[in-house]
């Protein structure tokens, strides 16, 4: 790739290309107008990425929560490469492929037990689409069309296309979009940032799992699902809550007759601790939501897993019309299912889980200076996710005003030092991929303590 600039006007050349004709997600574009330069990326390896003039970036958060295993993984590079030469794309209605056939075989043997169908779709928010459409027409197939409502978590996050949103609950991204939106009931999250005096995160998950089973109680015969992101509520402020919620939870839906959507699109295949969030509260949802890791970071793929009772009630003559009309053009894309059935050989031939636990102990170690700061509220962490919540005072609590964007402060600090940090608000936090090393987790906490202190000092 070559340019018509000398090689220092690289970065400046191509972001001014960008800011030309190029819109970013999640991004107040004149920000980088003047006092937050884009910055233009050539290559990636490992945990480290390298833009047009040399500088790299340690990237702890795996490009928005969906690199496992490092950018230019070898053995991804080859199964991708392999799959090109062989097919790139085919209509997935009325033809199949080897690797799609491969994938839904290799998930459903790893999911939790009895989630025995795979529906693919091509990235989380249409996971979500898919598992709402899905928990409602299966109430209408199977003769209950009043069961059409959804119940959700307060501070949950279910992605941005408007089925998705509406399930959802953080303000910044759905306010806007309302008036668009179907209605839905909102359940207290069981956040253990809420835990009283005394109280440990168990008690926390269990004294607000009650306005919950009120909620299942009262609404039971017009519920279709209720839709949770298991253990962290990752775009709500990486907010974080014991297993035992959910595990009261898959019994009282199963009480009350109500699905249980699990969005493990963010925390599924070992980001928590084990393969799926679900296992550490040995439960089943009725619905699994799979994307971003789910290809290793390589290309967008997702998958709903359901049981063979939801599929059965879409199994049906044609003239019926019973069947699940939703479809996407590159379905089961053959080059995404190839990436993703190597990054599930790839956690069969290695330790991967186990290797997790040892840096995520390592991640705990870098950080625990941390928690003594004068304006670190917590630092949580749940396996390979790390967040330090900064308070303007820590005894009350108080919050930062979110117009003086500390965390801003923190990102710019934390480039400058050559790693990337992209705080929410003003939660800090590392989801880095699994192959970090103990020096690379060392430079993590030594450069996140200094953005802070430099964040926070005025």
């Amino acid at each position: 790739m070559s340019f018509n600039v000398d090689e220092k006007s690289a970065n400046a050349a191509l972001a001014r290309r960008d800011l030309a004709h190029v819109w970013h997600p999640c991004t107040q574009m004149k920000d980088h107008e003047a006092n937050l330069p884009m910055i233009p990326i050539r290559r990636g390896e490992g945990v480290w990425l390298e833009d047009f003039e040399g500088k790299r970036y340690l990237d702890s958060i795996s490009s928005w929560w969906v690199n496992l295993f490092g950018h230019a993984n070898p053995r991804l590079n080859a199964a991708l490469i392999e799959q090109v030469g062989q097919l790139e794309h085919v209509i997935f209605a009325g033809f199949t492929h080897e690797p799609a056939i491969e994938l839904a075989e290799a998930l459903t043997a790893v999911a939790p037990p009895g989630l025995n169908r795979c529906f693919l779709a091509d990235n989380g928010s249409a996971a979500v689409e898919v598992a709402v459409k899905m928990a409602y027409h299966y109430w209408r197939n199977s003769g209950r069309p009043a069961k059409r409502r959804f119940l959700t978590l307060a501070n949950s996050y279910h992605g941005e296309t408007l089925g998705a949103l509406a399930v959802g609950n953080v303000a910044l991204y759905k306010e806007v979009y309302a008036p668009l939106l179907m209605d839905v009931l909102i359940a207290p999250s069981p956040d253990a940032w809420q835990r009283e005096a005394g109280e440990d995160a168990a008690a926390c998950a269990r004294r607000l799992f009650e306005p919950m089973r009120a909620m299942l109680e009262r609404h039971a015969d017009e519920l279709a699902a209720v839709i949770v992101e298991p253990l962290v509520q990752c775009a709500g402020n990486m907010r974080m809550y014991h297993p035992v919620y959910l595990t009261l939870l898959r019994t009282a839906c199963t009480e009350y007759g109500v699905l249980l959507i699990a969005d493990e699109i963010a925390v599924g295949f070992g980001r928590t601790g084990t393969l799926f969030a679900c296992e550490q509260a040995n439960i089943s949802p009725d619905l699994l939501c799979l994307s971003k890791g789910l290809t290793g970071g390589y290309l967008p793929l997702s998958a709903v897993l359901a049981p063979q009772r939801i599929y059965d009630a879409f199994y049906d003559e044609y003239q019926k019309l019973n069947a699940f009309l939703h479809s996407h053009s590159y379905t089961g894309n053959p080059l995404a299912c190839a990436v993703a059935r190597e990054t599930l050989r790839m956690f069969a031939d290695t330790p991967v889980i186990d290797n997790n636990r040892q840096l995520a102990a390592l991640m705990a170690e870098a950080t625990a200076p941390l928690r003594d700061h004068a304006h670190v509220a917590e630092v949580r962490q749940t396996g390979m996710i790390l967040a330090i919540e900064l308070v303007r005072d820590k005894a009350s609590r108080t919050p930062y005003d979110w117009r003086e964007r500390r965390g801003l402060a923190v990102y710019r600090h934390a480039l400058s030092r050559g790693v990337l940090l992209r705080p929410i608000g003003e939660v800090v936090y590392f989801m880095p991929p699994y192959v970090i090393t103990p020096d690379e987790i060392a430079l993590l906490g030594q450069v996140a303590a200094e953005a802070i202190e430099v964040a926070t000092c005025a």
